[in-house]
Order: structure tokens, then C-alpha cells, then sequence
């Protein structure tokens, strides 16, 4: 049981069993020997070959640009649709009439409606013209009044003055009179008295007597001529508060009619600009009832068909592929690989039904795949569980295809670190993600170089 014996079990073997010695003997059993040996070998050898790691990628050919990728003409108003100007395949320019359609909203049912609405405008400017005119007439007219109350003004001081003045005068006599009745009082009494003493005829003194009366009679009237006077001053002062209270009263109206005349203005002005709106917004939808094309290309497909249907607003009509655009890929990679793409990093693409045959680890010896660098990689997740990644050609490579469409397949390698093909295997069966390649001079615009130093996790 030890096999401590000094028996050969080959020989055993050999000699108990007759396949066994036949197949020892023969010639071609050293030969596979030795081819087992050398592939054994060479598969070791290839283990330490270089291998170049990679995220692959599945996707769409698209447009570099979002105004070059198919796009959907809709309606911008609702209407019956009445005549159709094109048909599938057809080439058209900007501007080219696509579809004619009609009103169908009867508060635009009127064929004048544009037309009224620009007399209506006309109209409103005319009546805010005339707002403006009466507004400057009442301004004219409140400058008038001011005008004429400082010369009535300047009147009526000069009539205050003037009774000022003549109260001065009449002062003035009044206290002369009464000069005038002290003396004549003076006289009489001397001559009075010169009489009883017998110096003085009765004559002199009726004649003094009838002096002092009209003294006294002039002094009364004096003093009715200084009340008229001081009456007079008051009057000139009572007609300058007339003056000041009959102008405030005018020139108030006036001004009360001028904000009025404003107010109506600007209500006009308001009414002029929503017609003008209404007007301009009329003048547009008349347009609107030819839908035209946004951009050269060519329809598609037609998304509405028939004669006299209606559509709603915002209705899909037509489908235009724009005629000149700049091809670019877009592909999708897992959350897991996001982190190793970088803008400027370059892919190898290949399309379906091109003739391809791809080696992933060797891109150098693939045939059919072509050059492109990434120019976009979206941070959000797509609804498909991975990121979207957009490449666009590789200028410094081949031209891509000028026969691949829009939204043909597309698959996509992007090219990381060279790395022995041993531990891609080992990295492979252990689950762990490519290493991480960052380039030195990594540029947002394709074209830009993709050398520099490379940094492992």
C-alpha cells in the first residue's frame, strides 16, 4: 500500500493492457508531447503581451450639434388644414411653404379683422393727439391766467398805494383844518372880548364868528373825506384778496381740466398700445397660417395627413432632416466605467453593417473601426441605467463613412492603459474596474492630443 516496492506500474500497465503498449510505441504520441509543451509555452510567453484596456459602448448615429438633428415642424396656431405644398423626400429651403391651413376660432373669423384693427389704432392715436392739444391749450391758458393776475395784482397794489397815499393827504388837511379852527377859535374869542372892552366894533366879531363856523365846517367835511379815503384803502386791499381768491379759483379749473385731459390721454395712450399689440398680434397669426420650414432639409415624414383636418396648436405636422450637420455618436457606458472617460479621449467606432472585425485588446489590427474623440459626457443618468457619452471624429484619422444615416447602430471601444494580458485576466476574474487613465494635455475639443502620464487606482 506504501508502494515502497521496486515495481514499475507503467511496466505493469504495458503488459497487462494492449492499448496502452500500443500507444507508447507509437511515433506521433512524442510529436503531441512536444506540441502540447510549445503551446503551453507560448501561451505563457502571451501572458506578458501588451493588451490595451478598454470601455465598450453601444449607440446611435446622431448630429454633433442639436440644430442639425431631426427635428418636428408643428403648428403654432389651431386651423383646418387646407392644402399641402410638399410630399415626402422633398428637398426644402427656409422658408419654403409646407402647409396652408385655415381659421377655425370665430373671433378671428372677420377677413378685415387686421385692416379694423388698424383703424381702430388710427383712431385711438387721433383722440390722444386731441387729449394733447387741449392738455397744451389749458397749459396756455393757466400761463395766461397767471399772467393776467400778477398785472391785476400789480393794479390793485397800485390802487392800495394810491389810498394810502390819499389818506396821507387827507390827514394832512384834516390836521390843517384844525389848525385852521384853532385859530379862528382864537380870533373870535380875542375879538369877542376886544368887543366888550369896546376896542373892537360888533362887526369884527360876526365877521370872526362866521370864520370860526366855516372852519368848523371845513374840519367836518375834512374829516369825511379822510374816512372816504381810509374806506377806500380798505377796499383796495379787500379787492387784491378778490384778485388772489378769483384766479386761484380759475387757474385751479383749469389746471383740474388739464389732469383730466392728461388722465384720458394716457388712457388713450394705454388703449393705442393693446390695439397696437392686438394689430401686430393679427398681422402675425395671418402669417402663422402658412407653416413654412425652419431650415433646409428634407421632409420625412409627414406626421398629419388628409385635407380639412383640424389640428391644435402645437400639433406635429411634418419631420425635417436638416440637409447639412456634422455626424457624431452617441453611446451609453455603465455608472461603473463613467469615472475613466474623460473629454478628448479617444474611441474606436464601429457601424452596423459595415464590414468590421474588431479586436479589442489590439486596436491596431482591427479593420473597419474608425477614429473619434469624445467631446460631451452627460453627468446625469439616462433612462436606461447608464451615462450618455457623445464622440465626434477623430480630425488626425479617417473620415468616417458619408453613406451612414442618422440613427444607424453604432458600437464604440474607448482605449485606456496598455496593460500585460495576465492581469487583465486577473483583473477580469476578480471583478475590479480598468485602471485609471488621465492624460496630461487632455483638450475639450477633439483633435486635441491623448499622451501623458498614465495613474493606476
Amino acid at each position: 500500500m506504501l508502494n515502497i516496492s521496486n515495481n514499475n506500474q507503467v511496466e505493469i500497465l504495458s503488459k497487462r493492457y494492449k492499448t496502452v503498449n500500443n500507444l507508447a510505441t507509437r511515433p506521433h504520441y512524442k510529436i503531441l508531447n512536444k506540441i502540447i509543451v510549445g503551446i503551453c509555452i507560448i501561451s505563457v510567453i502571451g501572458l506578458f503581451l501588451p493588451w490595451t484596456q478598454n470601455i465598450r459602448g453601444g449607440g446611435y448615429v446622431t448630429t454633433l450639434k442639436p440644430d442639425h438633428r431631426p427635428q418636428t415642424v408643428h403648428s403654432a396656431i389651431a386651423g383646418r388644414i387646407e392644402k399641402w405644398y410638399v410630399q415626402e423626400g422633398d428637398y426644402v429651403q427656409k422658408g419654403d411653404t409646407i402647409l396652408f391651413i385655415s381659421e377655425i376660432k370665430e373671433e378671428y373669423f372677420d377677413p378685415n379683422l387686421v385692416e379694423n384693427t388698424k383703424q381702430q389704432v388710427e383712431a385711438k392715436q387721433m383722440a390722444a393727439e386731441s387729449y394733447d392739444s387741449k392738455v397744451n391749450a389749458l397749459d396756455t391758458q393757466i400761463a395766461s391766467l397767471g399772467t393776467e393776475r400778477g398785472l391785476k395784482m400789480e393794479q390793485a397794489r397800485n390802487k392800495i398805494r394810491q389810498a394810502q397815499l390819499k389818506v396821507k393827504s387827507d390827514s394832512m388837511d384834516l390836521e390843517a383844518v384844525k389848525t385852521q379852527l384853532r385859530i379862528a377859535e382864537t380870533q373870535f374869542n380875542r375879538s369877542l372880548q376886544l368887543n366888550k372892552e369896546g376896542l373892537k366894533p360888533l362887526t369884527d366879531v360876526e365877521e370872526k364868528r362866521l370864520k370860526l363856523q366855516e372852519a368848523e365846517a371845513k374840519i367836518i367835511t375834512q374829516e369825511n373825506k379822510f374816512i372816504a379815503a381810509k374806506n377806500e384803502l380798505i377796499n383796495a386791499k379787500v379787492e387784491v384778496n378778490r384778485l388772489i381768491a378769483e384766479y386761484a379759483e380759475k387757474i385751479s379749473k383749469a389746471s383740474s381740466d388739464k389732469f383730466t385731459a392728461m388722465s384720458s390721454q394716457y388712457d388713450t395712450e394705454a388703449q393705442v398700445t393693446k390695439l397696437q399689440n392686438q394689430y401686430v398680434n393679427y398681422s402675425i397669426r395671418n402669417g402663422l397660417y402658412y407653416v413654412r420650414a425652419p431650415q433646409d432639409g428634407y421632409v420625412n415624414r409627414a406626421l398629419t395627413a388628409g385635407i380639412g383636418e383640424t389640428i391644435k396648436e402645437g400639433t406635429p405636422i411634418v419631420s425635417i432632416m436638416p440637409a447639412g450637420y456634422d455626424i457624431a455618436v452617441e453611446t451609453y457606458v455603465d455608472p461603473i466605467d463613467l469615472p475613466l472617460i474623460h473629454k478628448g479621449a479617444k474611441v474606436r467606432v464601429w457601424f452596423d453593417g459595415w464590414p468590421t472585425i474588431v479586436f479589442s485588446g489590439w486596436p491596431g489590427l482591427s479593420y473597419g473601426t474608425f477614429g473619434g474623440r469624445v467631446v460631451a459626457i452627460e453627468n446625469f443618468i439616462s433612462a436606461n441605467g447608464k451615462y450618455r457619452i457623445l464622440i465626434a471624429p477623430d480630425n488626425e484619422e479617417e473620415r468616417w463613412p458619408k453613406q451612414l444615416s442618422i440613427g444607424a447602430g453604432a458600437q464604440t471601444i474607448a482605449l485606456l492603459e496598455n496593460v500585460p494580458i495576465w492581469y487583465e485576466i486577473w483583473r477580469n476574474l476578480n471583478g475590479f474596474p480598468p485602471n485609471y487613465y488621465q492624460p496630461q494635455n487632455t483638450g475639450d475639443a477633439p483633435g486635441g492630443k491623448d499622451e501623458g502620464t498614465k495613474e493606476k487606482k
